[in-house]
């Protein structure tokens, strides 16, 4: 009897886990689904498109990227940074031919995953991602000003032109519309404080429309929606390939911007969870069969969404199953509840976004560039500009150039250090002591180029508790070093392990406490030399003695060949 017992517990075991991910899993499918119905109706206006597109491409794309992407959590939709690039293609070449654009991007994506590119977005700097960023913020914020003061003007290519037509429009406002959009924005900022279950943003949008509809207010809405699930249909066209040539700038904008922020988007929702990490080929992959399906379906492109996705996580989401969830939810949400979102305001979307804008704008990256140092600070705000004023693409690409100005830079200038014969140490890297102790050698500055190898490589040592880095031939470090450094501390936070500093130059030592970072990780962890890291931790240990001949030589690796 007990034998058959033993023999049992496993299953059962297996079994409550497999209840208790499938319940995770349900709640973090609903919830993103409920968090995306108003985003997708507003990112579906900020495109230029009917209201309807974004359901469907949330729908749609939704359950494919989550079943065929690399990321087991993501949520894919439409996003305000995709917004940006559709509004001007829709208005220069019409929805038929975003469509086309939407196919041949999902190709783009698709070939970049099978090449193995997904790995190039981690090498883009910490400085231009924070950039285009708040670039994206700006332009939703503005680009929303039409529908905030309840104007009905046409929509422009670019978003300057359209955000003057605004300010010299706004004699015409519509008062009603802008007190709806009040009451949804501070709904959004105060709703919070009174539940954090159900999102402000569906609060707002349904109390605008109670409001709106029991005063017959005279106000722009969204219009009918069909109360049917997306359909599969023919795009016209698609085989033309002269539209075909004339279209793969647009094509290769969509494709570009759709995998940086997925990719971006799967590694913030790996900082989230302790589970298996994403799969950046796979993610291209998924996300371009998505945009390639999308299209037949009546959607637009779309992308991994960091908010969504975060909500997924929050609410108990681990598998690929939540994702599917989040999508089916929608479909019965739009079979159900369709009539009703005909009434929403224009103006109760404009509000929504001009929230998710403002909590878009990366204020502690900005206040870290600036504190840290003044060329990475420089580079953000060229990006940031190149974005408002031009797109996203042309931005990443500045970006990027002026990242790798200021990187040869800082190489010439490491060419010029001479370290003293005193302070060689031999260079085999990593060394350890013991199963819980680590130590590792860092050689030359921590730059961008580094920084994912550096965290991924000290994050390989699971059984470790005690992490030590010295970084005595480290004479400079950027803000993408310091964000990986400020990763390595909490990834190993969360791992019960404690990361020590030795050998910090005056250099490294200032930009960490200016930051604050310094003080997050603690003097207590922290010593002038390695010798006196291990003694500290390991008072057994003859500290009089070399440690170096105590510690056993691993396999050799280095970290900035």
């Amino acid at each position: 009897m007990a034998i058959s017992n033993i023999l049992k517990e496993p299953q059962l075991l297996r079994l409550s886990r497999l209840f208790g991910g499938l319940r995770g899993d349900f709640t973090g499918g609903l919830t993103a689904a409920v968090v995306a119905l108003p985003l997708a109706l507003a990112f579906a206006v900020a495109s230029g498109v009917e209201p309807k597109a974004g359901l469907y491409t949330a729908i749609v794309a939704g359950i494919v990227a989550a079943i065929f992407g690399g990321s087991s959590v993501q949520i894919t939709g439409p996003t305000g940074a995709m917004a940006v690039v559709l509004v001007g293609i829709v208005a220069k070449y019409g929805l038929e031919k975003v469509w086309i654009a939407g196919v041949m991007a999902g190709i783009i994506q698709i070939a970049l995953g099978v090449a193995k590119l997904g790995q190039l977005v981690k090498f883009i700097p910490y400085p231009v991602t924070a950039g285009f960023t708040n670039g994206i913020a700006v332009i939703i914020f503005c680009g929303q000003l039409n529908n905030f003061f309840g104007l009905k003007l046409p929509r422009s290519e670019h978003f300057l032109p359209g955000l003057w037509q605004s300010i010299t429009h706004v004699e015409a406002l519509n008062w009603a519309a802008v007190a709806l959009a009040v009451v949804v924005i501070a709904t959004n900022l105060l709703w919070p404080r009174i539940n954090t279950t159900i999102p402000g943003s569906l609060v707002g949008l349904v109390l605008a429309t109670a409001i709106a509809s029991s005063f017959h207010l005279n106000v722009p809405t969204i219009g009918t929606i069909p109360q049917s699930l997306p359909i599969p249909q023919g795009i016209p066209h698609w085989n033309d390939f002269g539209l075909i040539r004339e279209l793969i700038n647009p094509a290769l904008a969509l494709a570009a911007l759709g995998s940086i922020e997925s990719l971006l988007s799967a590694v913030v929702a790996d900082g989230m969870t302790v589970s298996e990490k994403h799969n950046s080929d796979r993610e291209l992959i998924g996300q371009g069969l998505a945009n390639m399906i999308v299209p037949f379906f009546g959607g637009i492109p779309a992308t991994g969404a960091i908010a969504r996705t975060a909500v997924n996580v929050r609410s108990g989401g681990k598998t690929r199953l939540s994702g599917v969830i989040h999508g089916v939810a929608l479909a019965i949400i739009v079979l159900t509840l369709a009539p009703l979102a005909a009434q929403i305001p224009l103006a109760a979307l404009a509000g929504i976004l001009m929230v998710v804008s403002l909590r878009m704008i990366e204020w502690e990256a900005i206040g870290l560039l600036m504190r840290a140092t003044y060329s990475d600070f420089a580079v953000m705000i060229l990006t940031w500009l190149v974005t408002i004023l031009f797109d996203l693409v042309l931005a990443v690409e500045v970006g990027l150039i002026a990242a790798g100005a200021l990187f040869i830079k800082r190489m010439s200038d490491l060419s010029l250090v001479k370290i003293p014969e005193t302070e060689v140490f031999p260079p085999g890297t990593p060394l350890e002591l013991g199963k819980e102790i680590a130590v590792y050698r860092v050689d030359g500055p921590v730059f961008f180029g580094a920084a994912e190898r550096f965290a991924t490589f000290l994050r390989d040592e699971p059984e470790v508790k005690y992490l030590i880095l010295r970084l005595r031939f480290v004479p400079n470090m950027d803000t993408t070093g310091l964000v990986a450094l400020e990763d390595i501390y909490h990834d190993l936070e969360r791992h019960n392990c404690r990361l020590i500093l030795t050998g910090l130059q005056s250099e490294v030592k200032q930009l960490l406490e200016r930051t604050g970072l310094l003080k997050t990780i603690g003097l207590s962890n922290c010593f002038e030399t390695t010798t006196e890291a291990i003694c500290s931790i390991s008072p057994q240990i003859a500290c009089s003695q070399p440690v170096a001949a105590d510690l056993k030589t691993k396999e050799l690796m280095e970290l900035n060949d």
